[in-house]
This record gives C-alpha cells, sequence and structure tokens, in this order.
C-alpha cells in the first residue's frame, strides 16, 4: 500500500510540474511575442528544475536561437560573486569587513581611503561616485582598455557624494574597488581568483569573465531596441565593468551556483548570514542591500504572507539579467535577456504566480515602442492624440519605468522638447509617483525652465520626503530646501544608560549602542556611529537614513533586545553585553 501511494504521489507530483512548466512556457511566450522577452528562462521550484529554455535568438544576424546553454553577460549579478570572494578572504584572515581601503590599496588618496571601510563598498554606503554616472562615460572611457590601478585613477580623486556610511547609493565604483582589493592581497588576477575559489569548485564550466578576444562558444550577442527594430549593442571594454558587471553564465550554471549557496562549500553559515542581511541604505522600498544582493519580502498574488525574496539584477549593454531565490520554499527564477532592457521583475513576479498556484497577470503591449516611433515620425500633437488612444485601450499598457527610460532616451539624443513631453505622459499617468516630477525636472533643468523645474522639484519631495536627489536639485537651482524634520522627545538619561551595550542581529553584524551625556548613539558593524533621535521613550530613530530601533525589556524591565526597522523589515537583536 505504500509503495503504490508513494508512486502515486511521485506522478501527481511530476504531473504538477508539467502543468505548471506548460504555463511558464505560454507566459514568456507572451512576453516574446510583444517584443519584451529575448533570452533564456530556468525556474526551480524546491530545488528541482522544472523548467528551463531557450526563447529568440542569441544571434539575430545568422539565426541562431538561444538555449539554456547560451552564455550571456551578467551585468551587475557578477557584484554577488565578488562579495563571496571577499568574504572567502574574511574567513582567511586576509581581510577585515572594518579595514580601510589605503589598508589594502595604499596608494589611494588617503583623504577618503582611510575612512571608507570594505563593509562600505560591499554596501555601497562608501559615498564614492558611481563611474558609470560621470558624463559622457559610454561615448569615452567605457570603449577603451584599463588596468584595474589604471581605472582606479579616474574616479578616486573624485569628491564623495556624501560622508561614508552615511547614505546608501548604488556605486559600480565600490566594487571595481574590491576587485582590485582581491587581485593586491592574494597576488592574483580577479579572473583567476574567481576561478579558483569558486567556478572550479562548483564545476561552473559555462561561467567567465568576459573577454572580447577569445573565442567563446555559444555566447550570445547583445542588442538594443531602436525604432521598431534592434541594432548591435555599442561597444564595451569588458575591463571596465570588471568586478562590478564583467562575468557571463548561462541559466543552467546560475541554478548550479544557486544550490552551493544551500550548501557551505564555499562559505561558513556563519558568513553566509552576513552575506544575506541587508544593511543600512535603503535599496527601494521594503529591500535592502547586502553583500552583493538585495533582500527584502515580496507579496505573490492573492497570498497573504509575504516571502523572502533574494535577488539581484543586471544591466550591461544588450543584456538585461536577474536571479531570484526564495528560500523558504528553495525556487529559483533566472532570466537573462539579450535585447536591452526587459521586464524581468514584472516576469518574475507572474512566474513565482504560477509555481505558488496564483492567478496570472497577462501581459499587455507596450506603448513605449509605439510611442518611440510616433515621436520620431510625427509632430508632438500627433504622438499626444496616439498616446491618449492606447493609454484607454486595455490591450495596451502604460509603464512609468519604460517612459521614463524613454523620456531620458530622447533627453540625452539632445530631443529635450520631446524628452518633457513623454516625462508629461508619465506625470499624467502616474501623478502620485514622486519620481516622474524628479525626471521632468531634470528636463526642465535642461531647457533652461528654472521656474518649471523647481514646481515639478517641489513636487517630488512632497510625494517623497526621502528624495534627497530632489532637495539637492532645488539648492542647486537656488531655492531653500531641507529634508523635513521628526518631532524629537526627551528621554532622562537613566533610561539612556540602560539602553548601552552591544545588540548582535547577526553571527557577524551588531548594533553597539553608547551615551554620551544625554545622548544617544548607534554603531553598526563596519559603520561610523550615528546619533539616534528618540520619538518615544523606547523607539529611537536616525536622521542620516531611514531606520528606527526600539529597545525592548523583559518583564523585570531589563533591556534585553533592540529592534530594528528598515526596508519594511524588523531585525531582532539580542543583548550579548
Amino acid at each position: 500500500m505504500f509503495l503504490t501511494v508513494a508512486v502515486v504521489s511521485l506522478v501527481t507530483s511530476a504531473t504538477f510540474a508539467q502543468t505548471k512548466a506548460a504555463k511558464i512556457d505560454a507566459l514568456v511566450k507572451q512576453y516574446v511575442t510583444n517584443r519584451q522577452f529575448n533570452g533564456s528562462v530556468l525556474v526551480a521550484e524546491k530545488g528541482q528544475v522544472i523548467f528551463r529554455k531557450g526563447y529568440g535568438m542569441a544571434n539575430m544576424e545568422w539565426n541562431i536561437p538561444n538555449a539554456p546553454d547560451t552564455k550571456f553577460r551578467l551585468g551587475s549579478i557578477t557584484k554577488q560573486f565578488t562579495a563571496m570572494l571577499i568574504m572567502q578572504l574574511v574567513e582567511q584572515n586576509k581581510l577585515k569587513l572594518t579595514g580601510k581601503i589605503t589598508d589594502y590599496l595604499p596608494d589611494y588618496p588617503k583623504a577618503t581611503g582611510d575612512i571608507i571601510t570594505i563593509h562600505q563598498l560591499l554596501t555601497h554606503t562608501s559615498g564614492i561616485p558611481n563611474y558609470t554616472n560621470v558624463p559622457k562615460f559610454f561615448e569615452t572611457l567605457a570603449r577603451n582598455y584599463y588596468t584595474p590601478s589604471d581605472f582606479v585613477k579616474t574616479f578616486s580623486a573624485l569628491p564623495l557624494d556624501f560622508t561614508p556610511g552615511s547614505r546608501f547609493n548604488y556605486s559600480n565604483s565600490g566594487y571595481f574597488l574590491l576587485g582590485a582589493i582581491i587581485e593586491k592581497v592574494t597576488g592574483k588576477s580577479y579572473a583567476q581568483v574567481l576561478q579558483e575559489n569558486i567556478l572550479i569548485p562548483l564545476q561552473l564550466r559555462d561561467t567567465g569573465y568576459d573577454l572580447f578576444s577569445p573565442i567563446l562558444p555559444k555566447r550570445a550577442s547583445g542588442y538594443e531596441k531602436e525604432k521598431g527594430s534592434y541594432v548591435n549593442a555599442p561597444y564595451l571594454d569588458m575591463s571596465i565593468p570588471y568586478a562590478a558587471g564583467s562575468l557571463y553564465s548561462t541559466v543552467e550554471d546560475l541554478y548550479r551556483w544557486d544550490q552551493a549557496l544551500y550548501t557551505n562549500t564555499l562559505l561558513s553559515a556563519e558568513a553566509k548570514a552576513t552575506l544575506f542581511t541587508p544593511f543600512l541604505g535603503s535599496y527601494e522600498a521594503g529591500f535592502g542591500y547586502a553583500y552583493g544582493w538585495i533582500v527584502g519580502k515580496t507579496k505573490v498574488g492573492e497570498r497573504k504572507d509575504s516571502l523572502l525574496l533574494i535577488e539581484h539584477g543586471g544591466g550591461i549593454n544588450g543584456f538585461n539579467t536577474l536571479i531570484s531565490r526564495l528560500p523558504q520554499d528553495k525556487q529559483l527564477v533566472v532570466l537573462l535577456n539579450n535585447t536591452g532592457r526587459a521586464p524581468l521583475d514584472a516576469m518574475r513576479q507572474n512566474i513565482l504566480r504560477i509555481l505558488y498556484d496564483q492567478p496570472v497577470q497577462a501581459p499587455k503591449k507596450p506603448v513605449t515602442d509605439l510611442l518611440r516611433q510616433s515621436i520620431s515620425t510625427e509632430s508632438i500633437a500627433g504622438a499626444q492624440q496616439k498616446f491618449a488612444a492606447w493609454k484607454a485601450d486595455k490591450a495596451y499598457s502604460v509603464n512609468e519605468d519604460e517612459l521614463n527610460s524613454l523620456g531620458y532616451e530622447l533627453l540625452r539624443d539632445g530631443k529635450t522638447k520631446e524628452s518633457i513631453t513623454v516625462f508629461t505622459f508619465n506625470v499624467d499617468a502616474f501623478p502620485n509617483s514622486y519620481n516622474v516630477y524628479d525626471s521632468r525636472g531634470e528636463a526642465y533643468m535642461t531647457a533652461g525652465n528654472k521656474a518649471a523645474a523647481i514646481q515639478d522639484y517641489k513636487k517630488s519631495v512632497e510625494l517623497n520626503p526621502r528624495n534627497m536627489n530632489g532637495y539637492d536639485k532645488l539648492k542647486a537651482l537656488g531655492e531653500t530646501a531641507e529634508a523635513p524634520k521628526q518631532a524629537v522627545v526627551q528621554v532622562d538619561t537613566a533610561t539612556l544608560a540602560s539602553y548601552v551595550g552591544n545588540y548582535q542581529l547577526a553571527p557577524s553584524f551588531s548594533i553597539e549602542i553608547t551615551r554620551k551625556g544625554d545622548k544617544l548613539f548607534g554603531q553598526a558593524t563596519g559603520q561610523p556611529a550615528f546619533e539616534l533621535f528618540a520619538e518615544s521613550k523606547t523607539k529611537f530613530f536616525l536622521k542620516v537614513v531611514d531606520a528606527q530601533v526600539t529597545f525592548v525589556s523583559n518583564d523585570k524591565g531589563e533591556v534585553e533586545q533592540l529592534i530594528l526597522h528598515q526596508n519594511g523589515q524588523n531585525l531582532p537583536g539580542k543583548r550579548v553585553r
């Protein structure tokens, strides 16, 4: 009887997997039909691959199709491999997370290198400007070969965007420096250390450092959409993304990588806990940045619970990528696309809906391509009429991010008037989004319309008081603009003294609470100490980032726990001293 039940159970499980695979295939085909996806997909359920398939062309000139073993440039998915190498060196006592840049790169400018830590580089809280944001970067620096040490000099002397540890700002520069530090500490190239410490132990034979000259079998070409068709993506020398974005891989190798992260093959359990802990600095609402991973909670369909999501995407000339892990159920979604920007977040969410038996939201045809073509061939007035019709038609989708990208595309091309038109479409479609006003404000600044720019930036900070870019731009425009101040209450020194101690939130992450007179300070691992301001007797907030801490006492009135509230999460830390 047991054998019969077991066989039936296996057959039923296989049938469900086949049904889900068919649904995933049908879903992805809709994105392909809409010209929203061209690449390879792999989906694992409870650790087992239930779907893998390629769509569209790896090479459009030779009509070579994508497949599960097609090699794609990963872009910023590279960062999780770099973070793993750093943590391995930490475990080998060759690096310290609290170590400074100049401890390992003595030629780095001391004014900043003496105060920025490895931890801050890993979490994008260093304040070092993102080199890809340098004006005309892609037209100049990006096309030339640099050694790591020479390229570091192109950004190392730039002034910091903010005090290290005080804010989050995504910066490829930090991960480039981590690659240079890996080379300095090991005496080997980044690519060699990657091979020896990760790729060979995990037998990831289809993953590596993507160089232009070697013949790489089954390497996909990168393309960009242009006026309803495709063009070859602009050339990028792969010495430039380096440890921040120069790897290639396949969906199948990324599955092997995912599975290895459930073991201690590469790193101890304690070090992995640190690797996946989101630290101070918000990536976006509900999500925080860990070491090379974005971590937070996600809702799937109509389920009432939220699931832990650990993921990272990548975007590099001609490629858009995403690896999403739900460790609670060992679910995995890998999406690798070789036609530029793609709605990978929406695809991932729909695939998760299928895995969790939730209704799928059918993808609609995007208006962006149609609008781009209309603007290039017709008057602005004609484009406005057509956009109004598409917006009213339920068969089409108006996507805030895609319209925003089109607006910036036009702005970069010098079509300022057209970009303002597209940004205005976005404002009309998404009037409660702070970012649409922020973007249009930038276009108005470019056009020299100071009054309109000020009005839009004021609206952006009204909708999002944490939009620091809006405050910075308003100041640049001559306006007096300060982020709103939260009310502070007074707490007696005896109570403040009772909070002093060390609270451990993860094996390698703690917060040290100290007191100076009537002021309380918190210092997280690898970061400076920041003042905590009381909003009640037990709850305090930080002014440098959007975060709060609550102190919890037991029945005897003894403070035994601290809870860090940030990025939609509540992270408890036990008092250890």
